[in-house]
Parts: C-alpha cells; structure tokens; sequence
C-alpha cells in the first residue's frame, strides 16, 4: 500500500471529568492511549508520537503528525472467467452484465487479467480515503468503551456511562475542532485549569499548546510522569530538611501522584511519645489512611515526622500542615491504646481463643489449622535430619508453630491486618521468647506476594512451608481449588511461594513434597473425602513449578525430560533441571537424546520377557563387550556420584562420554535378531544403557537442538 498523503497534523483529545479513582488512574491512561492507537491503525492512519496525559479531572492524548486523510486503496474486483463472458456472437452474457452492473461501469470499461490459471474480467478503481476528522469520533468512543471500568455509573438524567461524569470534551485536529459529541458532551477547544487555582475555562488554540497552557496558566501538571518525578523529589527534599531520608513506596507514589494535579509538599511533626508504639502500625496508619510518607534515620528508626502532598498551594501552608497534624494524631492515639492493651496478656494466652474463630467451616477453627501447621512442622524437621544446622531450628520452629496465629486475635491485626505477624514477632519478644522464635512467626507470612522476600531463618521456612501446604491440600480436599482466574484461597501464590522456599533457600530444603503432602492429608479431619487431594495438589504445583522455571529461561523439553522421572524433592528437581540444562548445550546431546528415543521405541515395540540382567558369555560383536563395560563403569560413577552429592552435572557430562559407542552399537548390531536368547540380551544390555541415559531425565523428551 502506498500513500498519498502530503497533509498532518497534531490532534488532541481530552476528556474532563469528576475526580477519577485513584488506583485506577495509570491503567486508564494507557487503555485509552492503546485503544486510540489501535482505532488509528485499524483504520490505516499514520501518526507521529503519542503523549498520554492524566490528571484527576482529565484523561488526555496529544497526537502528532497524524495523516489528514487515509491513503487511497486500489481495488479489484474479479468477474466472471474470460471463456465463460461472452457467448458464441460475442455478446456478454448475463453474469457479465450483472458484475458491470454491480461496479457502476459498462461491460466495454472491464479490463482483463491473465493468470497462469487463467483469464477473468477484472474490475480496477481507487478507493478515496476517508478523511480523519471523520473518523476520530468513532474511534475515541470506542477507545473509551474499552477501558477497564469494572462498574460504570450514570449522572443527571443522561442514559451516558462512563467511570465518573464527564464535563467537557476537547477535540483539536490541527487548529479545528471536530464536531461531535463523545459521552453527552459536545467537543470544544476549551479545557479547565486546576479547581481552585484556575477554575475557568481556557482557550487552547492548537494541541502542542495544551500541556505548556495547563501548567503555566492552569496550576495542572498534565503529565503523568513527570509530576511523579516532581513529587518524589519533593518528598525527597522535605525529608532531607528534617534532617532523615524519606520512604517511598512505588504504589503510595503512584496513589499521590493519581491524587493530586499540583503537588504541594508540606512536612509535618507527630509527638515522640507514639515512637512507643512499633513503627510499622504508625508508618500503617500513615500510609493506608492518609497517603503519608514516612522519614527514617540513618538506622532506619522512623523519625516523629510526615510527609504529605497537597493539591492546591495555600496563602497559610502552616494551617494545612497543622489541620494534618491533627488529623494523624488521633490515630495515632488509637494505635498506641491498641498496643497498650494487647501487651496486657501473653501472646500465648490467646491460643485457646483460636478455638472461637472458624478458619473454614470444613476445615475447622483456626486453632485446628494451628495444631495441624505444629505436626507437619514437626514432620519437616524430622525430614530435614540432625545435622547440626537443622538440629538447632527444632525448638524455635515448633515454639512458633504453635503462637503463629495468636496475633490474629490482638487488637491491633484487627485494626491493621496487614501488620499479621509483624505484630506477633513484636508481642513474642516482648513476653520474653526467643527471637528466633518471634522471627519465625513475622517470616511464615513471607513471601507475601510475587517478588516478594523470602523467610532467611530455618525456623521460618518451615512454619512457613507447613502453614501453606496445609492451606493447599485443605482447600483441595474441599473442593474449593483454583477455576480459571478465580483463587480465592491464593492458592497459586502458596504454591510458588513454597516451591521457592524449598528451592532457593541456601542451604536447599531437602524435602520429599509428596510425603509431606500425604502427612498433611492424614492431619486433615476425617469427615473429608480426601483420597486423591495430595496428588492433585502436588500436580498443581508442578504446574507452578513449570512456570516458575519459564520465567528463568529454561526451555519446556528441559522441564519435561525432568518431570518424566517425576522427583518428589522440589530441590533435587532444581539440581536435575540445571544438570540437563547444561547436557542440551554439549554437542553429543542431540545424538544421545535421538539414541535414546530409538531405544525406548525399539523396548517398547519388544515382544519378549526382558531379563534383568545381561550375560556377556551371549555377546558376539566387541561392540557389545565395549558397550556393556562402558555402561557398568558409568553405572558405579554415576550413582555413587548422586547418592553422596546430590548433583547430576557431571553423571550428565559423563554419559556425553557414550556417543561414539551407541552410535557404533546400533550400526554393527542388530538388536532384534531371531536367536531368542541373543536377542534378549542385547534387549537388556540396551534397557540397562536406556536406565542409565534417563537416570537424570528422560533426555528422550529434548527437542532437537
């Protein structure tokens, strides 16, 4: 296709609406530019950059060098075939009549086309492109029908719906305003300042006017972006002047940023005496209720100060720092009040009230997934042995298996659940446990969600790992697992979250995930049909497995070659993945993994009753004798190899060693040969090579490299 074109020019589309939801801003923003940038392609028009704008009040998208018109589209049609137009005198027939007809021209104005399967009539013409200011219309509204809008609402007595009510509409092509109305609003060229510092309406006499005229004139900070980065140097500066360094969490920042179209940043101060109360359920309040930042020290100790940003800049900044005081510090108060009394009983002493809260009506009380979490934690820490580095775990993990959930009851997780062994770490050292158990406790949370830290204690990996599997074969045994994008256990999130525990843990978690499994099915109550919930469950989590090493860049036949062998040990499958990660990039692999399919077709396709064991006196070709020596030999390496170290990399580099020696076996030998005896044997000697080449994986599966 080639264009035509010699005419761009800049268009601008703004939507100005009520204050959009915050969270709900960035997503907006980029659905409405993407929707715009589809329209624009579907419909085959060319266009400079793209600008996305969001503020508050608006969504806009400043377009440049967009095309005037569409090219112009050649068009052919094809008729009838040349030998079927005319009749015996030459005169068209009927159809051909019809198909002139049908193009608007006479039979005389046809053209001919010739292929090498024949002639036809040909209709040629031009289609002249549709001009876009014509066509804009159509393409913002259905660029604004497909934003992610869970539930839209009505205003006035308008049938329009949109995520908040819409005020004005700007649409600017060059320095003409396309006529239209987009969601009840007829399209100007006039956009609002800031609410209170420019309510008024402004002129915009081209688009590339737009963001210079909003924050010049306009107090708005149109651009997204750059009014983050505006803020987070802000906040950086305002916390520098009180002497400390400010917290900046990515999603408050984009939260602010969402809020406000002028930032305006004030610090303010709060009474030491609340630096009592653990800092997490201050910086909590801080940053859920009030979208505060929050200032550390060098030590990171929070500081008795906040940082908030404000939309509009006041004549009396002072009164605005002052009405936030006031603000933080009743909850503050009810934060400190919350700490106070929990700190009155033992953590412990809440163990028996677990009894009262029903975890899942199946499933029982929180206090019976308390006891089941404390006898598979018991069951891991037998699992993992009496060395010396796991011996030592035992009593902190068992002690924090048992008071794992006790915070759950205190008032202050009520108020801020988020803080959900935060605050039982906080409560445990204060009644005087070891904080080894009081870390365990705060890390079983963790990882919280995905990229998230993991548990670094042995005591903390284990309750972590016992309190998940237990959520993942309850739910299972339940029925409840995960449907499509439903998971409303997080399910998918416990899953990964204990395969990476287990797997990236230094050292490695050396455990058997289906006899765990099997162990926390026996503990579930015996009402439940659980007969096959742990083998469902450890299948669901090799799917997670399968994805968790996608994302690492392993190839899915390395995956399969492993899952063949079917490991139960989530760390020894990682060690197997690795080890034939590193055989497929040898240039023997392909031959062997080739050799081995061949063997496990030729043993498949086998009529006779394999022996276990091969009889040299019945070889009759050096090949044979050579084959089978090398396959004893790696046998004696390769097992003792695995047994004692656990690692596959060099079995798998020393089967590379066997290329030369199957590759002259199956030419010299014929397996399959019509002595029954002989051909039984040469079957075990190629099921012995076949045990020995999988040992690892079944390298049958490996593509061809």
């Amino acid at each position: 296709m080639t264009s035509n074109l010699t005419q761009h020019r800049d268009f601008l589309v703004e939507i100005g609406t009520e204050e959009l939801p915050p969270r709900a801003l960035q997503k907006l923003m980029n659905a409405f530019s993407n929707g715009i940038a589809a329209g624009l392609a579907q419909a085959g028009l060319e266009h400079g950059t793209m600008h996305p704008y969001a503020t508050p009040r608006r969504l806009a998208v400043h377009i440049t060098a967009l095309a005037a018109s569409q090219p112009d589209r050649p068009i052919e049609r094809r008729g009838p075939a040349l030998n079927a137009a005319f009749d015996d005198q030459g005169l068209p027939t009927k159809a051909t009549q019809g198909f002139a007809r049908s193009c608007g021209i006479d039979v005389e104005q046809l053209e001919k086309l010739e292929t090498d399967k024949g002639s036809w009539l040909v209709f040629r013409s031009t289609q002249v492109g549709c001009a876009t200011a014509a066509l804009l219309p159509a393409i913002i509204e259905q660029a604004l029908a497909g934003l992610p809008i869970p539930k839209r609402m009505r205003w006035s007595s308008s049938r329009v719906e949109f995520v908040r009510p819409v005020h004005w509409v700007v649409l600017l092509f060059g320095d003409d305003v396309i006529d239209a109305e987009i969601l009840g609003v007829r399209a100007g060229r006039e956009t609002r300042g800031h609410r209170f510092h420019h309510p008024a309406a402004m002129y915009l006499a081209e688009p590339a006017a737009y963001a210079p005229l909003l924050e010049t004139e306009g107090r708005v900070m149109p651009d997204f972006a750059a009014r983050r980065e505006a803020i987070r140097a802000q906040v950086i500066e305002a916390a520098v002047s009180f002497g400390g360094n400010a917290v900046i969490d990515d999603a408050l920042l984009d939260e602010v940023t969402s809020l406000v179209e002028w930032p305006v940043t004030l610090i303010g101060q709060f009474e030491k005496r609340f630096l009592a109360v653990p800092q997490e359920a201050l910086i909590s309040t801080m940053k859920g209720n009030q979208k505060y930042f929050h200032v550390v020290d060098g030590n990171g100790k929070l500081m008795p100060c906040f940082i908030t940003v404000s939309n509009i800049e006041s004549r009396d900044p002072d009164k605005v720092r002052e009405g936030n005081e006031r603000v933080i510090r009743p909850r503050f108060s009810d934060a400190a009040f919350f700490w106070e009394q929990d700190c009155k009983q033992p953590l412990l002493s809440r163990l028996e009230k677990l009894k009262s809260v029903v975890f899942e009506e199946k499933l029982g009380t929180l206090y019976d997934k308390t006891m089941r979490i404390k006898h598979l934690t018991h069951t891991i820490i037998e699992m993992l042995g009496d060395t010396p580095f796991f011996k030592s775990a035992k009593e902190h993990a068992e002690r924090a298996a048992k008071l794992c959930k006790c915070d759950l009851l205190t008032s202050m997780v009520s108020e801020f659940p988020e803080l959900q062994g935060i605050m039982g770490r906080y409560y445990t050292e204060r009644d005087g446990e070891n904080w080894q158990t009081a870390q365990a406790i705060e890390e079983h949370y963790l990882p919280r969600h995905a990229g998230d830290a993991l548990p670094q204690s042995i005591p903390g990996q284990i309750v972590a790992i016992a309190d998940r599997l237990d959520t993942l074969i309850g739910i299972f045994a339940i029925r409840q697992e995960p449907s499509g994008d439903k998971d409303p256990y997080a399910l998918r999130r416990a899953a990964l979250g204990t395969l990476r525990i287990i797997i990236e843990s230094k050292p490695k978690l050396d455990l058997d995930l289906y006899q765990l499994l099997i162990t926390a099915m026996a503990n579930l109550p015996h009402t439940l049909q659980k007969d096959n919930a742990a083998q469902q469950v450890f299948d669901f989590m090799m799917e997670r497995l399968r994805g968790y090493y996608h994302e690492q860049g392993i190839r899915p036949d390395v995956f399969e070659a492993v899952l063949a062998n079917r490991p139960t040990r989530p760390a020894d499958f990682d060690r197997r993945i690795h080890a034939v990660k590193m055989f497929r990039a040898l240039p023997e692999a392909e031959s062997l993994a080739a050799a081995n399919k061949r063997i496990r077709n030729i043993l498949r396709q086998a009529k006779d009753t394999i022996p276990d064991t091969v009889d040299e006196g019945l070889f009759k070709e050096p090949i044979e004798h050579n084959l089978y020596k090398q396959i004893q030999h790696l046998r004696r390496e390769v097992l003792s190899t695995d047994e004692t170290a656990g690692t596959y990399q060099n079995s798998m580099s020393k089967l590379a060693t066997l290329r030369e020696t199957v590759a002259a076996f199956f030419d010299k030998v014929m397996v399959m040969a019509d002595d029954a005896a002989l051909r039984a044997n040469r079957l075990a000697l190629l099921k012995q090579l076949g045990d020995l080449m999988n040992h690892v994986a079944d390298i049958s599966r490996l593509a061809t490299i």
